[in-house]
């Protein structure tokens, strides 16, 4: 993979020192390629620090903190036509050697739009991050159960762990957009991230429609990262928790369209809304819990 084609897009959102940790995995394995962070409202500086002290890098400014996918799009519509491939990654990523090289390898076929790495949680286990497009039913099932019964049907048909396992690359329904390889071409082709999920299930929504489309998402396993993940989460439980329902409710709203499906969806949007309530209590009261 011609590196020169590459253009790396992290979100930025008050990122914290995890950001230096990202930047310097990336210039270990491709020392000044070309950076665009796309700021939705930091107040702790380090992104402009960051783009200040760091080659080869620009710093975009979104006004009123659009959400995550329409960050990204930002990013990815300013970018020079020399770059036809892009890495998305979120600022808490930190690459593994060689993880850009294999993912570079796994996205040459022609009808691949898409690849995502192995990804490790902050104790090193692997994140099932190469997952079945959620139906209706094994939605409503892995919501449902999955605390009180993680190794339902339902969640097991969803997660697919097994394939993030795999020691070879394989096609998936879709791909975890905590670290993505996408080409240019194909995410142009769809209209990128949807802008109407402000976080979450954006890339669940693009695997789909790169499916729709007729391209394939692949997970790459020759190339690992790992992903602290859940900062923001945990500062502003509430929040990202509505969001979380709320591009849920989205995401099976415009994969199942049909007039004759309404009521099924009227179904799945009540019983959201009452997980929620009952997800909202149980952070507030860990947040609680562990605050200092």
């Amino acid at each position: 993979m011609n590196l020169d084609s590459v253009a790396v897009v992290v979100v930025t959102y008050s990122p914290g020192p995890v950001l230096d940790a990202f930047v310097a995995s990336l210039d270990a394995a491709a020392p000044g390629i070309h950076l665009v962070l796309s700021d939705n409202g930091s107040t702790d500086g380090v992104p402009q620090r960051v783009a200040a002290e760091r080659d080869n890098t620009a710093l975009l400014v979104n006004p009123d903190n659009p959400g995550y996918g329409a960050a990204i799009n930002a990013a990815v519509a300013q970018l020079a036509p020399q770059y036809s491939t892009v890495l998305v990654c979120n600022s808490d990523i930190e690459l593994h050697p060689g993880a850009l090289e294999a993912l570079g390898d796994a996205v040459r076929p022609d009808d691949v739009a898409c690849v995502g790495p192995r990804i490790l949680d902050a104790e090193g286990s692997v994140y099932p991050s190469a997952r079945r497009l959620p139906s209706i039913r094994d939605g409503v099932g892995h919501a449902l159960f999955v605390r009180a019964w993680p190794r339902n049907p339902w969640t097991r048909r969803y997660l697919q762990e097994e394939r993030s396992h795999a020691s070879e690359p394989v096609a998936t329904g879709w791909l975890s957009g905590a670290c993505l390889l996408i080409k240019r071409d194909a995410f142009d082709a769809v209209g990128g991230f949807d802008d109407g999920f402000f976080m979450y299930f954006e890339d669940v929504d693009l695997g789909r429609r790169f499916g729709v489309a007729g391209y394939h998402n692949v997970f790459a396993p020759g190339a690992t990262v790992s992903h602290i993940g859940g900062s923001t989460t945990s500062r502003y439980p509430e929040r990202m928790l509505r969001a979380h329902h709320e591009s849920a409710y989205r995401y099976l709203r415009n994969k199942h369209p049909e007039w004759w499906k309404r009521p099924a969806l009227w179904v799945v949007r009540l019983g959201l809304a009452v997980r929620l309530r009952l997800e909202v209590r149980r952070a507030l009261r860990e947040h609680r819990r562990v605050a200092p």
